[in-house]
């Protein structure tokens, strides 16, 4: 998505591996938050596991608040860049809707830590950067849903059930996928998606 407020600076030097600075700090406080929560995760046990000073998370991030404002951001950016490039392609809608339905699949689950920190920790973020994030997310289930209403109009989706509650029953069970997900179980995340998207469109054919 669009950036969810100020993104932080992104420069800095490279370990030896090549990652940048902020890489290491965000892949970092990305797995203590996903494994141990975030209010359990100090700055010194993120900057421990970067290999970095306090001075180098506070350079580019300014606080553990903006580390994980910025887990959040990069998901919703490359979750609305995808769905803006699916809503504008050439194509009827009922494949722009079905892409867009597996996508926001497969991006959830390619970044799943990313997602469970966002449904179990947004509540730390202060409230000008949770008014941001709720922006961006709204911005996002907007976009996609004017797609439902695009094919309700022209009769390609029926319009009995509303669209905001077609979007609902599918953001739901997206919003579900970390509690029974495994990478390596029986279905992979592109099957997961085709399977959602499906009855997506079973839900919305006439």
């Amino acid at each position: 998505m669009t950036s969810a407020g100020t993104a932080p600076r992104t420069g800095g030097e490279a370990d030896g591996g090549g990652r940048p600075v902020p890489q290491r700090l965000l892949a970092a406080a990305t797995r203590l938050f996903a494994d141990q929560g975030y209010d359990r995760t100090s700055v010194q046990e993120i900057v421990e596991a970067a290999g970095v000073t306090k001075g180098a998370l506070y350079h580019y991030f300014g606080s553990k608040d903006d580390l994980l404002h910025e887990v959040y951001g990069r998901v919703l950016r490359l979750q609305q860049e995808r769905l803006d490039s699916f809503a504008e392609a050439d194509a009827p809608v009922e494949r722009r809707l079905r892409d867009a339905a597996a996508d926001v699949v497969v991006t959830t689950l390619e970044n799943l830590d990313d997602t469970k920190i966002f449904f179990r920790s947004m509540h730390h973020l202060g409230p000008e950067k949770l008014a941001q994030v709720r922006a961006e997310r709204r911005r996002y289930h907007e976009r996609f849903r004017a797609l439902v209403e695009e094919g309700q109009r022209s009769g390609v989706f029926t319009a009995d059930t509303p669209a905001d509650l077609v979007v609902d029953y599918h953001f739901g069970s997206v919003h579900h996928l970390g509690s029974w997900y495994h990478a390596g179980g029986a279905l992979g995340p592109h099957e997961v998606a085709d399977h959602l998207a499906d009855m997506l469109l079973r839900v919305l054919r006439p």
